[in-house]
This record gives C-alpha cells, structure tokens and sequence, in this order.
C-alpha cells in the first residue's frame, strides 16, 4: 500500500532528481557570455571574413627559433609589448602574466606571446634571460624579437595596441601597459590593462571562457 510517507518523498525526490538532471546537462550547454570580437571590418580587403585579424608575421624568440602564424595556429594566445630594460609598467605588466602563464601553463591550446619594443638591446639572448628570471622553461612564453619596423607595424595595424602613427624609424617608439587576447582563428576578442589587478582577474575569466566556447564547438562538431 502506498503510504502517506512514500507520497511525500516522492514529492521531494522528483523536484531534486529534476534539479540534479539540468545541473548535470548544462555541462554539454554553450557558454553564458560569448566574447566580442574587436576591429575594424574586412581588414585588408579581404573577404574572408568580416572580423579584423592578425596578419601574417615572422619574429624570433628566446631560444633563437622561428615563430609565426603557424605557431599560434589553433591556439588561443594574450600578446603585450615590452622592453627588458623598461623600470616602469613593463616589470608590472610581465608579473601579472606570469600569474597567467602558471594558471593556463597545462594548457595546450594556449600561449603567450610578449613583443620586444626595443629589438636594438633585446636580442634572442637577451630575451632567454629575461624569459628565465620569470620562471619560463617551456615554450608557452615566448619573447619575441625581429624588425623594428615590423615588430611595431604589428603593434598598430594586427594587434591594435597603439593607436599613434609611425613608421618604426629611429625616433619611433611604443610604450603601452595593454594586452590583447588573440582566439584561434586570429580574431581579437578583448584589450586589457596589464597594471590592473582586476583587469588580470577579467582576462582570466575571458580565457577560460574562450577556452569553454571552443570546447563546445568541437563537442558540437563531433
């Protein structure tokens, strides 16, 4: 016989099984907020897509190797512009990545990628120097040198880092306290102040949810 007390488990039972099952099935759900993308429209003429991009680029890194377009492809990378000898924002700025290179270090689809502003000073060696006082074994920090001139045409017109004109001449020069978070189809997809703590706080939480946006599109896609 069906008692009065099964009937009011049951009650209470249904209501949390329903509870537990939605819980459990927003895991294979999109991500709440999905991530702007930044820019102007059709960058280069091409039509390909209509979001900005990164162009395509070639510089040298810490350890002496080649690093481009093929390097980040498919990952999800946060780029800044620095110099080794710089006393004011940049050891600020490089402090606050190194808390994102230890929490996204595991990660492989991640990177970071960090321009030198000076690449008279800052050669490869340099670099690998600079690289190892962070605490950076692992090729997921790369330091980056090349061409003065397309090193900072990058800066302006790829990354959107500075917004003053120059031709990366003698006089030429970019000081910003600015990251910018890079997806895997070359899409700028936020800016952010490398001085503020919060702001570091905002670009973790932005990573791990493009992170989470290309987990679902490739769970939907199997």
């Amino acid at each position: 016989m069906f008692s009065k007390f099964n009937y009011y488990r049951l009650l209470i039972l249904i209501p949390i099984g329903f509870i537990a099952w939605f819980f459990l099935s927003k895991k294979d759900e999109a991500p709440i907020r999905s991530l702007a993308y930044f820019g102007p429209k059709n960058f280069l003429k091409v039509n390909d897509t209509t979001y900005h991009f990164i162009p395509d680029f070639e510089f040298t890194d810490q350890n002496n190797k080649k690093v481009n377009k093929l390097t980040v492809k498919n990952k999800i990378y946060v780029t800044e512009y620095f110099f080794t000898t710089c006393k004011s924002i940049c050891p600020v700025m490089n402090t606050n990545l190194e808390k994102i290179y230890k929490e996204f270090k595991p990660n492989r689809d991640f990177l970071i990628l960090s321009h030198t502003v000076n690449p008279e000073n800052d050669s490869a060696s340099v670099l690998k120097e600079y690289a190892n006082l962070h605490g950076v074994k692992d090729g997921r920090w790369l330091f980056l040198t090349g061409s003065k001139k397309a090193l900072y045409e990058l800066a302006r017109k790829g990354y959107l880092l500075n917004a003053e004109e120059g031709d990366g001449g003698e006089e030429d020069f970019i000081h910003t306290q600015n990251f910018a978070l890079i997806d895997k189809e070359s899409h700028i997809r936020g800016f952010y102040d490398g001085t503020d703590s919060l702001e570091i706080v905002r670009l973790t939480q932005d990573i791990k949810l493009l992170l989470k946006e290309y987990e679902y599109k490739s769970k939907n896609n199997n």
